[in-house]
């Protein structure tokens, strides 16, 4: 391959955020993200109001992502876009602005599975952070998603177990949403889990078979006993609040804690590595570094800022595709549900 640098310019437009960012070889240049916060009043994001604010600031995106790296569009050696999961409307915006631009600039298109990025966002070069070596064993754990993944290369990438039903993070927002916390509710849970007691108020974990997830029976569980609780003191969220979200979490990462121990016994990798935007949950965090002393496991957390959705990590999965030359045409399509 060539000796002169390469530069990325990514696209991440999965849900509601609209992301940018330009990477020279592994290394972030700049990495730009808008939210949009218009979904906070209907308590969870809407489709159609996400590709139309996708609309409105795609291009303000990329113009910020390239003025911060100081990079001009002539520099880019590819661009790179997300092609899924994620929802439809707002995949098609940035394939679409994708595609345009590779086309007017004459460079290679590259398109990135979504779930994959949230994996090799370890590959980033960071310092003060390891990059995992293969094979290690990846828990996924995000609003849509949530899966165990054995990862023997950059594009080898086996699901071993996932949720049968909701992913942790919906767990997480519609727990918070049973306790009356606005969306999205899951780092509210965090931040009032640390004033709590974890064992004040206990949840039966679900009984699913393998490495598999079920997160609905406890979805329900919670809701229940909220409502048993508040019949017999309307003031009850309100006096325990920090205690029930100590108790939420902590069963949330008993169970994921009890899935990633089951896939260490099965495999024998001994390496850990977690990505998407579950990840950011200071418990999730803490409970995993001190797994490395516990159990003599090798853990890796990537930066915060590379756990929620966000370019960077499209643009190093495009940098590791640039390198072997694995390129799209104009047609390629985006997909709500993609395999690995």
């Amino acid at each position: 391959m060539q000796n002169r640098p390469v530069f990325i310019l990514a696209i991440e437009s999965s849900c509601d955020d609209t992301a940018a960012a330009v990477l020279k070889n592994d290394k972030v240049l700049s990495n730009v993200v808008a939210n949009q916060a218009i979904h906070g009043e209907y308590g969870g994001v809407i489709p159609e109001l996400a590709s139309r604010a996708h609309q409105q600031n795609i291009v303000p995106v990329i113009d910020a992502a390239l003025k911060r790296a100081n990079v001009q569009k002539e520099d880019l050696s590819a661009i790179a876009f997300t092609q899924g999961p994620g929802l439809m409307g707002s995949l098609l915006v940035g394939s679409s602005f994708a595609k345009s631009l590779s086309l007017a600039l004459g460079v290679p298109l590259i398109a990135v599975n979504h779930m994959q990025a949230h994996i090799l966002a370890h590959f980033i070069d960071e310092e003060n952070f390891d990059k995992p070596e293969f094979p290690f064993i990846a828990l996924t754990i995000s609003g849509g998603h949530t899966q165990v993944v054995k990862v023997n290369d950059y594009f080898d990438m086996e699901i071993i177990g996932e949720t049968t039903d909701d992913a942790v993070g919906e767990a997480f927002d519609k727990s918070a949403k049973i306790l009356g916390l606005p969306y999205p509710g899951g780092p509210l849970i965090d931040k009032y889990a640390q004033l709590g007691n974890p064992k004040a108020f206990a949840f039966t974990k679900p009984k699913v078979p393998g490495l598999d997830f079920s997160f609905s029976g406890l979805k329900t569980a919670i809701l229940y006993f909220i409502k048993k609780n508040v019949a017999e003191n309307p003031n009850f969220i309100e006096e325990n609040r920090d205690d029930i979200c100590a108790s939420i979490q902590h069963t949330i990462i008993e169970i994921l804690m009890d899935k990633i121990k089951m896939a260490v016994e099965q495999t024998g990798i001994k390496q850990i590595a977690i990505g998407g935007g579950v990840s950011a949950n200071s418990g999730i965090r803490k409970t995993l570094k001190e797994a490395e002393s516990k159990y003599g496991w090798k853990t890796y957390i990537p930066k915060f800022e590379y756990t929620t959705d966000n370019a960077a990590m499209i643009g190093i999965v495009g940098y590791q595709k640039f390198l072997s030359e694995n390129f799209e045409k104009s047609d390629v399509v985006s997909k709500a549900r993609i395999a690995f």
